[in-house]
């Protein structure tokens, strides 16, 4: 399964990006998607999750209320809305794809991995 990301790039703090998570073919449906980042010198952690029914979501304490994940199954496509956007949120931003019903954390849970998009948000 191969998970193309797209959407990050350089704002100014209080801005706003979009990010998406593609999957070619009609497979998304069989999975739950989370999205993960990565600052530099910092280990990889969970951002937000969406199960395949998208009726389950989670967010991270640090991005509740700012960032807002949804999923297209038609498309294909998951989405990570950033809004209100700090500098701390400055990181790689992964997707990745779980397969089955659930919305987990856990890294190692996770069967299939994007190769990530940059999110710089400076002045």
């Amino acid at each position: 399964l191969q998970l193309v990301e797209s959407g990050g790039g350089l704002v100014q703090p209080g801005g706003s990006l979009r990010l998406s998570c593609a999957v070619p073919g009609p497979t998304l449906h069989y999975y739950s998607i989370g999205w993960f980042r990565q600052a530099p010198g910092k280990e990889r952690e969970g951002v937000s999750c969406i199960t395949i029914s998208g009726r389950r979501t989670n967010y991270a304490d640090a991005v509740k209320g700012r960032f807002a994940i949804s999923r297209d199954n038609a498309k294909n496509t998951v989405y990570l809305q950033l809004n209100s956007l700090k500098p701390d949120d400055t990181a790689v931003y992964y997707c990745a794809a779980y397969y089955g019903e659930g919305c987990t954390w856990s890294i190692a849970d996770y069967d299939y991995w994007g190769q990530g998009t940059q999110v710089t948000v400076s002045s």
